[in-house]
């Protein structure tokens, strides 16, 4: 087992060694925490091994990120900094994470609770079993990504970050955003009083979740896999990647029906990304989708 190097992006003003031998360690990718007290199943890392102490050829299970894209989620009472002489003086105060940008999620969440009530209350697309809710906001490079469930659709969303300019993003423009599972279909929206974002359409109507329960965990799993590698099917269009998924749920020739369902099934966290690419997103959905 070799330490890691001295230089380290993610934590602790770059230095590695800071790095307390109990401090869990997030994936700023993915979200995927180490924590030293379970190991790492995937890469046969015994529990108690500290992250400073990981093998090289470690990378992140989920994602495969490096480890220097690791995030301190425990940061040391007293933390010291090494000298090359091997004395230690105190560490500089480490900068705050970015804060999610809770006032215009409040501002997303509270335009379609508008939608709802003046808009889409009765409407046949409309799941009564279900709510608005903003789910799973984190940090994506300069931007926030998260997940919006109503009612009547479940999307993938981007805010803005603080140095973008999103006020004249064009409604209904369409952009292709590439992530480790494949590259999936944003459009632009822009609304009074949130402004510019984008969405990519996970499921519209609702029908498959039978509470909001369901669909918030669902919610919550599309955005783990969208850094999951292994469920990348380049070069095969979505069109095509819709149709064998849906051959492969459909019943074989001559198969009596089955009785209707008690409550429906959460769909698999494969299913729920096959139906986010271009194209497969909306099925009936309305125009406030977005």
């Amino acid at each position: 087992m070799n330490a890691l190097p001295a230089r380290f992006e993610g934590s602790y003003l770059g230095d590695a060694r800071r790095i307390g031998a109990t401090t869990r360690m997030e994936c700023k990718i993915c979200w995927h925490v180490y924590d030293p007290a379970e190991g790492c199943e995937h890469w046969q890392v015994p529990a108690g091994m500290p992250f400073a102490a990981l093998p090289d050829h470690w990378r992140c299970p989920v994602c495969d990120g490096a480890r220097d894209q690791f995030m301190a989620l425990d940061v040391a009472p007293s933390a010291m900094e090494w000298l090359e002489g091997g004395d230690m003086v105190p560490a500089p105060a480490l900068a705050p994470a970015p804060a999610p940008p809770t006032e215009a999620i409040a501002r997303l969440e509270a335009a379609f609770r508008e939608i709802h009530t003046a808009q889409m209350r009765g409407m046949p697309i409309v799941n009564d079993a279900l709510a608005v809710k903003a789910v799973g906001f984190r940090r994506h490079g300069d931007r926030w990504l998260g997940a919006l469930v109503t009612p009547w659709f479940l999307n993938l969303v981007l805010l803005p970050g603080e140095v973008d300019e999103w006020s004249g993003l064009v409604p209904g423009d369409k952009e292709l955003i590439e992530f480790p599972s494949g590259r999936y279909e944003y459009v632009h929206a822009n609304r009074k009083g949130v402004g510019g974002y984008k969405a990519c359409s996970l499921f519209s109507p609702m029908f498959e979740f039978a509470s909001m329960l369901q669909a918030t965990e669902t919610a919550a799993a599309a955005l783990v896999s969208l850094f999951d590698p292994a469920i990348r099917e380049d070069g095969t269009q979505t069109a095509e990647i819709r149709r064998r998924r849906e051959a492969e749920l459909a019943p074989p020739p001559g198969a009596a029906p089955e009785a209707e369902p008690v409550a429906a099934a959460r769909p698999s966290r494969r299913m729920v990304l096959g139906m986010t690419e271009p194209g497969i997103g909306n099925r009936g959905g309305d125009a406030g989708d977005a």
